[in-house]
Formats: C-alpha cells, sequence, structure tokens
C-alpha cells in the first residue's frame, strides 16, 4: 500500500510539473492536476504515519516468537548460575538483540550452544515446543534431573547433552525425531539400578550417522534394529551393563567406529563372527567382555582396521595368519586363551600377554607335540578346563591335565566324563607313542578317524558313551575298542571284529595302572567302568551258542523266577546289616584321622616345612610330630608348598559348622568365618560361594593355591591353606584380629570403635598401594587386568576420603554410586571439602592432602584403562605423605635406630638387621607382618627385595 502511494505521489508531480511547464490543455487541467496531487502526497503522510506506529511496536515486543522466547526465559531461570550464560536481564528478544550462544533463523530459536560453561539445574519440560531447533550443545555441564523430552523435534539434526548428570530419560524422547543425525547422551547414568534400553522408535531417525551413549547405564541385549540402520558410522556403547551376543542383524553395517568396551556384570559374549563382515571399520574396541571362540580366518577382509583391542575376554585357540598380517597402528590381546605359537605380527604396536601361548617371542615354533595336541582341542571346540590347564610347550614337563608321558612323548590320553564336544581329531595319529586313548562319558560327535588305525602303539581307544556315528574304522586285533553307549552306531555295519569291540577286563601288560595319579595325570580322572558293546546276531535263551530259542516248561519258568528272587533277598539279609556297620566304622575312622592340623614353617628352610599337631579323640590330648610334603589324608589334596591341608570337617568344627555367628564378612567369591584349630591357632576360613566352585574346576584351584602359597608381603594376609572335598573349595587364612577396613571405616559407630584419622587413612592407602604393587609385578592378578585392580584402589581411596561405602541405594539418587558421584565433585573444592568424612574435621592442614588423593582417585577411576596409572604411581604419590623423612640430630646421639656405630661392621650389620625387622610406621595398625620373609620357592634367582617393595 505504502510502495503504491509513493508511486501515484511521484507520478503526481511528474505529470502536474509536465502540466504547468507546458501549459497544456489550459489552465483548468493544470488545477485539476494540482488538486490531484494534493491528495495523493494526504494519503502518503497517513500511510507514513501507521507505517512509523508498526515499527515502534515492532520494537517494543521483539523479533523473537513468544512461545521460543518463554522456552528460554524458562531455562534461564531454572539454573543455578544463569549468570555464566551473560545473556541480558532487561532483554526479551534473543534472536533480534543476538543473544551469546543463542542462534536464530528469522524469528524462531534454531540452536543453543553451551558446552562446557559448567551449568547447574534441570532443563525445561517444554524443551521440545523449540519445533525449529536444529543443533543443541549442552555437553559437558552438570546438568540434572530428568531429561526432557525431545518428541516432535522433527527438525533437530544434532543433539549433543553428553556428561551431564541427568537422571533419567523418558521413553517418547526418541519419537518423531525424524531430522537426527548425531546424539550424543554419554556420561548420564539414566533410571538408577533398573537402566534402561534404547527404544525401536529410534529406528525412525534414518538419517542418524553417530550413536554414541558410553557410561549411560544401558542393560540388557544390543538392539536388533540398530543393525538395519543403513546411515550408522559411529556406535559407542563403552562401560554399560550390556549383554548377549552381537545380533545377526549387524552383519555387513558400514561402521567405521564400534566400541562395545568394559559392560558390567559380565558384559557381552559369544563369537565376533559378524565383525568381520564390518568392512569400513576403524576402530573395534570390544575389551573387558566374555566374547568366547576364535578369532575368524577372515578377519583379514577388515582393510580399514587401524585399532582393535580384544583384551580381558575369553577368546582361545590359535592366531589367524590374516590378523598377524594386518598393518594395524594397535593391537591388544592381552588377557585372553590363545594357543599355539606368537606369529610375527605387522601390527605397530601390539601386546598379548596373559594367555596360554607355548613360547613368549614372536614366530617361534611350538613342540610338534603341543601343536597335535592343539589340533586335537581345536576339533573339541577349545573346552575351558583343557585350554587353562594345558600350558607350556612340553606336555610331559608340567601338569597337563589328562596327559600322562612317558620317555618325553604322550602315552595316555585320559580324559573321561569332562563334557567334551566336538568331533575327534585325527591329529592324534601323530602321536606315534600313544598307547590308550580314554574319552569315555562325554559328548563327542562324528567318526572315528581313520588316521588313528595307523598309531603301531596303540593298545586302547575307549569311546564308549558318547554320540559317535559309523562306520568304524578296522583296527589291529590287539587294539580294544570300547563303543557302547553310542546310539548312532549299528554292530552290523562295523567291519571291526567282536573281539575289538569288547571292553577290557585289566590294562595291557605295560601300560600300569593309570587310575592311579602320576606326576603328570591328575587324581580324579581316573577312568570309568568300561562297558562291552552288544554282541552280534540274536541272543540264545537255551545257551546252546546258536541263536535259537525254545519254549520252557512253566514250572521251569517259575522255578527260574523265584529262585533268585530268594537269593537276592537273603543276601539283602545279610548285605545290608554288614553294610549299615562298615560305614558307621568308616565314619568313625575318618573323624580321627580328620583332627589333623598343619602349619607352614618356614618356606627356606626344606627341613621345616610343617607342624603337624593330631588331637586324640579318646582323652582330648595332642601330640606333636614335624614333617614335610604331602600330608596322609585320603580325602585332602596335597601341594608341594608346606601349606596347611586338611579335611572339611576340621574346618566345620572349628567354625562350628560355618555357623552365621562367626561369619566375618562376605565378599565377590564366598563369605569368611572366624576359626581356631585345636592348638589355639586362629584362622580365617574362606568359603567358596556355588557359583564360583561350579565354574572352577580342582587342578584350576590347586594351581592358583600353588601360586599363591608362595607369596610373601608384610601388607598382604597370608594363606595358610586350604581344603578341598566334593564341591567344598575353602581357603584358609591368617586370622586379622583387627577386623576388616569396612568395620572401621563404616561401622565404628555402632560397634563403639574410634573413628580413623586422617594419618591412619594415608597410611592404610599406602599398605594397600604397595601389596597390590607387588602382586603386579609377579602378574599374580589372573585373568582380572591390573587396571580393573586400579579402579578398585581409586573407589577404596573414594571411601577413605568420604566414609561412604562405594555402593549404597538409600542414598539419593545422583550418589548412590560413589565413583560417578565423586567424579562430579572431585574439582570443586567447596565440594570436596563438604564431602570429605566429618569424622576427619577436615582443616587446611590437611586438606592439601586430601585434594592430592582425590586427584589420585580420579585418575585411577577414569573411563579409558589405558589412562590410569599404574600401582607403583599410586605408591610414589602416597609415599611422600605418610613417610616424611628427617634428619637426626648426630650432635645429640651417636646411635641410630638402635644400633652403636662404634661397634664394629659385623655387629652393626646384625643390629640393623634386628631393627629393620620392626617397622615402626606401621605399628599403628597392628596389620603388618614384620619384615619381608627370605624369597619363597619357586620365583627366580632375579627376584629381590625391591620387586617386592
Amino acid at each position: 500500500m505504502i510502495q503504491i502511494s509513493w508511486f501515484s505521489s511521484l507520478y503526481c508531480r511528474i505529470s502536474c510539473g509536465y502540466c504547468e511547464k507546458r501549459a497544456i490543455n489550459g489552465v483548468v487541467k493544470v488545477l485539476l492536476c494540482k488538486h490531484f496531487c494534493r491528495s495523493a502526497m494526504e494519503d502518503v503522510k497517513t500511510e507514513l504515519v501507521l507505517a512509523l506506529l508498526l515499527a515502534l511496536f515492532s520494537v517494543g515486543f521483539g523479533a523473537t516468537d513468544p512461545d521460543d522466547l518463554a522456552v528460554i526465559n524458562e531455562f534461564r531461570k531454572g539454573l543455578q548460575n544463569p549468570e555464566l550464560l551473560k545473556w541480558p536481564r532487561n532483554d526479551n528478544d534473543p534472536c533480534g538483540n543476538k543473544w551469546p550462544s543463542v542462534f536464530c533463523k528469522d524469528t524462531r530459536v534454531s540452536q543453543i550452544q553451551v558446552q562446557g560453561m559448567g551449568l547447574k539445574g534441570p532443563l525445561p519440560q517444554s524443551f521440545n515446543r523449540l519445533s525449529m531447533l536444529s543443533n543443541i550443545g549442552l555437553q559437558k555441564n552438570q546438568f540434572s534431573g530428568p531429561l526432557p523430552s525431545f518428541n516432535g523435534l522433527k527438525n533437530l539434526r544434532y543433539a549433543y547433552l553428553d556428561y551431564n548428570n541427568f537422571t533419567s530419560i523418558p521413553a517418547d524422547f526418541f519419537t518423531g525425531l525424524d531430522s537426527l543425525e548425531v546424539l550424543a547422551l554419554d556420561g548420564n547414568y539414566f533410571n538408577g539400578s533398573s537402566g534402561w534400553m534404547i527404544p525401536s522408535t529410534l529406528s525412525n531417525s534414518a538419517q542418524l550417522t553417530n550413536l554414541t551413549c558410553m557410561s549411560c547405564n544401558l542393560v540388557g541385549p544390543l538392539p536388533d534394529f540398530l543393525g538395519s540402520m543403513s546411515s550408522l558410522s559411529v556406535l559407542a556403547l563403552s562401560n554399560n551393563r550390556l549383554s548377549g551376543r552381537i545380533p545377526a542383524s549387524f552383519k555387513g553395517m558400514l561402521l567405521s567406529r564400534f566400541w562395545l568396551n568394559n559392560q558390567v556384570g559380565g558384559g557381552m559374549s559369544g563369537s565376533i563372527d559378524v565383525v568381520t563382515t564390518m568392512t569400513s571399520l576403524s576402530t573395534l574396541w570390544l575389551h573387558g567382555n566374555q566374547f568366547s571362540g576364535t578369532i575368524p580366518e577372515n578377519i583379514g577382509d577388515l582393510i580399514l582396521l587401524q585399532d582393535l583391542n580384544l583384551n580381558g575376554n575369553e577368546f582361545v585357540g590359535m592366531i589367524p595368519k590374516s590378523l598377524a598380517d594386518m598393518s594395524l597402528s594397535h593391537l591388544d590381546l592381552n588377557n585372553n586363551n590363545f594357543m599355539g605359537p606368537v606369529p610375527k605380527f605387522k601390527a605397530s604396536k601390539v601386546t598379548f600377554s596373559s594367555n596360554q601361548f607355548c613360547q613368549a617371542e614372536q614366530g617361534v615354533a611350538c613342540a610338534p607335540q603341543v601343536m597335535t595336541l592343539i589340533e586335537f582341542l581345536s576339533a573339541m571346540g577349545y573346552p575351558s578346563r583343557l585350554v587353562t590347564a594345558w600350558t607350556g610347550n612340553d606336555p610331559c614337563a608340567g601338569p597337563w591335565l589328562g596327559v600322562n608321558c612317558r620317555s618325553g612323548n604322550v602315552y595316555i590320553i585320559n580324559l573321561p566324563k569332562l563334557g567334551l564336544n566336538g568331533t575327534l581329531s585325527s591329529s592324534l595319529a601323530n602321536l606315534m607313542s600313544l598307547a590308550e586313548i580314554r574319552l569315555q562319558n562325554n559328548n563327542l560327535s562324528g567318526p572315528i578317524p581313520s588316521k588313528l588305525t595307523t598309531l603301531k602303539s596303540l593298545t586302547l581307544l575307549d569311546v564308549s558313551d558318547n554320540n559317535i556315528s559309523p562306520p568304524l574304522p578296522q583296527f589291529r586285533s590287539s587294539v580294544k575298542l570300547v563303543t557302547s553307549g553310542n546310539p548312532l552306531l549299528n554292530v552290523k555295519q562295523a567291519p571291526s571284529s567282536l573281539s575289538s569291540l569288547s571292553s577290557p577286563s585289566s590294562p595291557p601288560s605295560g601300560i600300569g595302572d593309570v587310575s592311579a595319579p602320576s606326576s603328570h595325570s591328575p587324581g580324579d580322572l581316573s577312568p570309568s567302568d568300561s562297558h562291552s558293546s552288544p554282541t552280534a546276531g540274536p541272543v540264545s535263551d537255551s545257551g546252546n551258542g546258536m541263536g535259537q530259542t525254545s519254549k520252557r516248561p512253566k514250572a521251569s519258568i517259575i522255578v527260574s523266577t523265584v529262585v533268585p528272587i530268594v537269593s537276592l533277598v537273603a543276601v539283602a539279609f545279610v548285605a545290608i546289616p554288614l553294610c549299615i556297620y562298615l560305614i558307621k566304622k568308616r565314619r568313625s575312622k575318618d573323624k580321627a584321622q580328620n583332627s589333623l592340623v598343619v602349619h607352614p614353617g618356614d618356606p627356606s628352610d626344606p627341613s621345616n616345612l610343617v607342624k603337624i599337631v593330631v588331637a586324640n579323640n579318646n582323652n582330648n590330648s595332642t601330640s606333636p610330630a614335624s614333617g614335610s610334603g604331602k600330608t596322609g589324608l585320603g580325602d585332602s589334596h596335597g601341594i608341594e608348598s608346606g601349606n596347611l591341608v586338611i579335611s572339611v570337617q576340621v574346618l566345620r568344627d572349628v567354625t562350628n559348622n560355618f555357623s552365621s555367628e562367626n561369619e566375618l564378612g562376605r565378599g565377590g567369591f564366598g563369605v569368611v568365618y572366624r576359626g581356631e584349630l585345636d592348638d589355639g591357632t586362629k584362622i580365617a576360613v574362606k568359603r567358596m560361594e556355588a557359583g564360583v566352585i561350579s565354574s572352577k574346576g580342582l587342578d584350576e584351584f590347586q594351581s592358583e593355591i600353588a601360586v599363591l602359597s608362595k607369596v610373601r608381603h608384610r601388607h598382604l594376609v597370608s594363606l595358610l591353606g586350604y581344603s578341598i572335598a566334593g564341591n567344598e573349595r575353602l581357603l584358609v587364612y591368617e586370622y586379622m584380629s583387627e577386623g576388616a577396613l569396612s568395620k572401621h571405616l563404616f561401622r565404628w559407630k555402632r560397634l563403639k570403635l574410634e573413628p580413623l584419622s586422617w594419618n591412619r587413612r594415608l597410611t592404610i592407602a599406602l599398605d594397600v598401594a604397595r601389596g597390590m604393587e607387588y602382586l603386579h609385578s609377579l602378574a599374580l592378578t589372573g585373568k582380572i587386568t591390573t587396571k580393573a585392580d586400579v579402579f578398585s584402589f581409586g573407589v577404596v581411596l573414594m571411601e577413605l576420603l568420604t566414609g561412604l561405602t562405594a555402593l549404597d541405594e538409600d542414598r539419593p539418587e545422583e550418589s548412590q554410586y560413589l565413583a560417578a558421584w565423586f567424579w562430579h565433585i572431585k574439582s570443586d573444592r567447596q565440594k570436596l571439602m563438604d564431602a570429605v568424612d566429618p569424622t576427619l574435621d577436615c582443616k587446611e592442614d590437611i586438606f592439601e592432602s586430601i585434594c592430592v588423593i582425590a586427584e589420585l582417585a580420579g585418575h585411577c577411576t577414569t573411563r579409558d584403562p589405558l589412562q590410569r596409572p599404574d600401582m607403583s604411581h599410586a605408591v610414589s604419590v602416597l609415599a611422600p605423605l605418610v613417610e616424611k623423612w628427617k634428619p637426626f640430630d648426630e650432635e645429640t646421639t651417636e646411635e641410630y635406630s638402635g644400633v652403636d656405630y662404634r661397634l664394629p661392621l659385623n655387629q652393626m650389620v646384625k643390629g640393623w638387621q634386628e631393627s629393620e625387622g620392626k617397622d615402626l610406621s606401621y605399628s599403628e595398625l597392628q596389620d603388618s607382618k614384620g619384615s619381608i620373609p627370605s624369597r619363597p620357592t619357586g620365583f627366580a634367582e632375579s627376584f629381590t627385595s625391591g620387586d617386592g617393595r
């Protein structure tokens, strides 16, 4: 309208000027023209006034959409520290006046970018009213409370919500996010103890390329629908509680980065075959799970892969050549069950410790017998019990489960009742000295390899009670082939003679008693009773051997039926009372033998390995005896370590049948009870839980005992011995009269104890660190990686600082998990001071050391295990805080630590030894063992005191 008026006015002026100038058509027309021009000008003035008023109205009410403005103001109002935004207080036009961190398109808010500003407080639940929002960056702040729904934000492309303190995520959060390309939710512990699962509504976000949700409390299996999201390039779900297998739907995904590492609570499992089809991968992190099976041969198809981490899983078998030939920048194979030789890797950086490799160096071949036995395991799917028991490069030099040798060659394979699956490998034909193969009572399938007929020394092959299928190969007549109990075998089809199918009544000449355990054959694997195969042809009732049947008289049938029954009753009448008597007598005898106590002597003195006290049940007297080596108990098992080896009954007696009144504490592996032996020695007995028992075999248990018994350190509780009977696994430790740390840290008030001072807490932390450093310097942590130990140590430091337990569901939700909560407050000086245990009376004189410990705790619990320090670093940080060295005054005394420097050198050395045997800096805790004893047997000569600081 305004434009038309201005045009009319301009036209009027031109026309009137032209009329006046030319005086065309006379005066009348000129007057008409001027009149028209005046009218047009008046209209223009009116419209100018209206335009000016409209402009003033726009300035007064702003250019920002009112709904968007309301959400922005609500967002600012809910913050505890809104001043950090630097938004003007009296301005209501973030779009028109360009507020910091707010970006608009026309009158609508399109972006909010406040990352890393330290903002605190909740988000408004009306957040999804910002319907034109396309990019939101809220990461690395301290936003808290429930995350509002993003339902309906169809224009949202980038959402960075990671590393905040959001407590929950709504079920409809992902609904309608049709344009979403990047979603980051890391570092938010959503939905507390219950956790959450990614809903299938996310599958509608067809353009999604990056999904990261590390440490966001995901639970359950990996969602199947993620495999159908063809645009997905980055999937990072580390440090959650995911379980199960990688879905088959992930086959062929175009991921470049795939992180599933460090799942809590067991983690993910199964094979990784599907991963080898993701040919776009450049980074694959699967460490800290329970993935199993072998590395697929086609892993070499991942030609873009640069970083592969398989640390801390259950992988087995040999390393495929395709993996060794990959030019990776980083390859981590630590803490698995890989076997065979270590190949020459082309990776720039590779680690492969804590496996079952036969050699320690790359490119060194295994012994031929070892390779044969590995092929034997491969055909059976690498059973875990054998994989962990068959270590080293000589099956005849170490305790290889079920393997007996003669003159350096494998002579007997004795593996009954182990639940073995798979097939029987023809590789056994390479063991030319093999005389017996005992595999009865397993689940083996497939045919018997014909190559085994070439074994010239073979005298027995027992595969009874399996699932062996025909055909049976033809063995020599001297070979005893036992095949009964295999339902798929049809004797009529067997080419072997009946004599070769019969069960041997005794071992062949020259073999010896295989049921007795030798140094290379565990005692619990004695061969079971052999079963004869069914005979070929019909059975004869008359016993004439001709296969004919005949009718019998009725009286004969009655006699043949009654007589056996009468005989059976007569035998039972005599046998049952006799059995009852013998059982009672045996129990009485066992009870007398059970009263046996064995204490460790000095490991460095072979003549004083054990001290035995036998309790006399008749007069309750005791008689001491000394000895060495293994005990003679029939139902106990010994190891050559000079340790306590007793039956379960003794430990039942001293703990009052594991009564609750003697319970000292509970841990992840069992319950610890207090006990007192016949000679007055107090002990702590750990009774392992059934879940641990089922997964830990006898030989593995004994191997660990053999190692742990050699560990001697003043900051580690000594293992006095153990006991085994059936499924019982009992460990006996020295008794700590002061009790567990938790008693003094969390229950001191209820138990009427003195709270721990800050100096005592520092000393405890240093002692623990030194003990762990000692264990790590020997690789005695087993499958639990050292970095996991470091994380646990960091949590202990947090407990010492705050006086809070690591997990307490009675605390407010944001602080239920101590480690997660501590991470958010450790860098804030005031919050850290408020979090310190009130009993410490935190003042400036100790607060500096508290800050040092808080920083160390943070380093130890960082998410990336590779970024966690070694325990030696922890010792170096803690030691100066505890052991502040001061020079002594030379003018006041000529003696130091009770040593007179005027004495001869040999007497001075003796004085030093006596004084160093008493560690005064630790006497306050009453937990120390004194000086470190001499080197335990079994350690290398190079092992020095520096290694066990």
